[in-house]
C-alpha cells in the first residue's frame, strides 16, 4: 500500500477518504485529530427557543 499524506488532505477530502477506507486505521486516527482540534462552538443553549432548529442547521453544517 502507497503511503497516503492525510496532512495535506482538506478536512472534506479526509473525511471522504475515510469514508471509503473505514479499515484504514490511520486515516481514522488523522481524522479524529483533525476533529479534535476544531474549538467547540456553542450553538444554543438549553432555554434557547430556536434550541431545535439551530441544532437541526449545525448538524447539516457539520455533516
Amino acid at each position: 500500500m502507497s503511503h497516503v499524506n492525510y496532512d495535506a488532505m482538506s478536512n472534506a477530502e479526509l473525511r471522504e477518504y475515510f469514508l471509503k477506507h473505514r479499515k484504514d486505521e490511520a486515516a481514522f486516527q488523522a481524522y479524529l485529530n483533525r476533529i479534535n482540534q476544531r474549538p467547540l462552538r456553542i450553538i444554543a443553549s438549553l432555554n434557547d427557543p430556536d434550541f431545535d432548529e439551530k441544532v437541526q442547521i449545525a448538524l447539516l453544517l457539520y455533516l
